[in-house]
């Protein structure tokens, strides 16, 4: 039987009904995540030692003329950030300075880790701006410049989209050495983080690897952040540690392909050859 021409528009009204509402769920959902509140904290306090300047703040290092705190700052308010607290430590007024200066008219605040007790410690620093902050805090890390909106963008999707209270970001390195390994149940769930040097045999064969980029619900993690302590290894007060006192059921996880992507800056050849990878990209 011949197709009319009102066989033929109304096929093709219900196809566009389709299409139109597809949209717009697409659109709902969206604003859904953009009406979410997010502040972003910032690990940037580090000496970076093997960078051979003690005059110097890590993050203040510049790959194309660009300090690497200032792509990280970039991207903080490239998701929609309300609210942006860089942690400094060593040399903090140069990042400061630098920074007022970027972003002038930016919601910038500090907050300082004068002494170096580790991650945890340093987000702890944070608790007098965002404790009552009713939201999610994204907390990344200020020598890792190469890190990509789209990356960050599928993180926070997935964190609110599927109602989580924490949500890691992670990947797999060929060499994983140096790194905190992602410990997985037998059905492949997230189970926790142990950390290089406290790390079994057995555990330090694992190539997932935790990249310290994570999303948390900001009540749930200075509830957290009140119970971890420095009994370990390094005897330091450790970030990771806050996924002991988080239902596993509300943590999930991201993996990205892309080792360059999450990789700390850590020595001045590093930082080459991160210039070298950014410029490629171009």
């Amino acid at each position: 039987m011949p197709i009319t021409d009102t066989d033929f528009n109304n096929k093709k009204s219900a196809f566009l009904e389709n299409q139109l509402a597809e949209l717009m769920k697409k659109v709902k959902d969206t604003e859904g995540n953009m009406n979410k509140k997010l502040a972003v904290a910032i690990l940037a306090a580090g000496l970076g030692k093997r960078m051979k300047s003690p005059d110097k703040p890590k993050v203040m290092f510049e790959i194309n003329g660009r300090p690497m705190i200032d792509y990280v700052v970039e991207l903080a308010f490239m998701v929609n950030a309300e609210k942006v607290v860089p942690i400094v430590g060593h040399h903090r007024e140069l990042v400061i300075d630098f920074l007022n200066k970027t972003f002038a008219g930016k919601n910038i605040e500090y907050a300082v880790q004068a002494e170096q007790l580790g991650t945890g410690h340093a987000v702890i620093q944070t608790a007098e701006l965002l404790k009552d902050f009713d939201g999610e805090i994204l907390i990344l890390s200020g020598d890792v410049p190469l890190l990509k909106f789209e990356t960050v963008e599928r993180l926070i999707n997935e964190h609110f989209e599927k109602n989580y209270t924490a949500t890691l970001l992670t990947t797999v390195f060929e060499n994983s050495h140096g790194y905190g390994r992602i410990v997985r149940d037998a059905e492949g769930n997230f189970s926790r983080i142990v950390e290089e040097k406290d790390a079994a045999e057995e555990e330090k064969q694992i190539k997932e690897i935790n990249p310290a980029i994570y999303i948390v619900n900001a009540k749930v993690l200075f509830d957290a952040l009140s119970k971890i302590s420095p009994e370990n290894n390094q005897k330091e007060y450790y970030l990771t540690d806050i996924f002991h006192f988080i239902p596993k059921e509300k943590t999930g996880t991201v993996v990205t392909s892309d080792e360059l992507e999450v990789t700390g800056v850590n020595s001045i050849e590093q930082l080459k050859e991160m210039e070298d990878a950014l410029n490629s990209r171009a």
